[in-house]
């Protein structure tokens, strides 16, 4: 689990805006349920997803996301794991392959978190943020996630990570506006 706790250079649950954060989050009878919602709902409803409501700068570190309250699902997923991490909570950061445009044939990426409560073990959740059509819930342990991979090519991942995918990051660190992320949206 060490390496579901760790502050890194994305997830950097260390930096002290996201210590504020998260403690502030922190569910006032000391449940690590109560605390894995609150982060998970501050993540999903109070930061926007930026291809949602076409926001720049495109973020990318947990701290950077909290700062500009913006942030594409991956960026997201990176924030809610350092609020978790810093909360003691095991978090990792989970992908599904998903269908951008059926005519052209073109996937992406789409990118969620897994937490670890000991009275669950492992589960997803997706703090992508809810809009008409997408809905996600913290019901563990039962997942309520914002897609579920259906069509020819659809999946789910179903590796746990502790840092974000290379070809995450390289899309959130190269892309200088919202527009050129969903443009270069990552595959695998």
């Amino acid at each position: 689990m060490k390496e579901f706790l760790e502050s890194s250079a994305i997830i950097d649950w260390e930096h002290p805006d996201i210590l504020d954060i998260a403690s502030e989050l922190t569910c006032l009878s000391g449940a690590r349920f109560g605390t894995a919602r609150n982060c998970f709902n501050f993540v999903r409803d109070e930061i926007r997803h930026s291809g949602d409501f076409e926001l720049n700068p495109v973020t990318c570190r947990a701290s950077d996301v909290l700062r500009e309250g913006t942030g594409f699902c991956f960026a997201k997923s990176h924030l809610l794991a350092a609020l978790l991490r810093a909360n003691g909570i095991p978090a990792g950061l989970c992908y599904q392959r998903l269908l951008l445009d059926a005519a052209q044939g073109k996937y992406g990426l789409h990118g969620l978190n897994a937490i670890y409560l000991e009275a669950y073990g492992w589960f997803r959740v997706d703090a992508r943020g809810n809009k008409r059509g997408v809905t996600a819930e913290f019901i563990p342990p039962q997942e309520s996630l914002a897609y579920t991979p259906s069509a020819e090519g659809e999946r789910d991942l179903l590796d746990i990570y502790s840092e974000p995918l290379p070809q995450v990051l390289a899309v959130l660190q190269e892309q200088q506006t919202y527009r050129g992320v969903i443009e270069h949206l990552p595959d695998v």
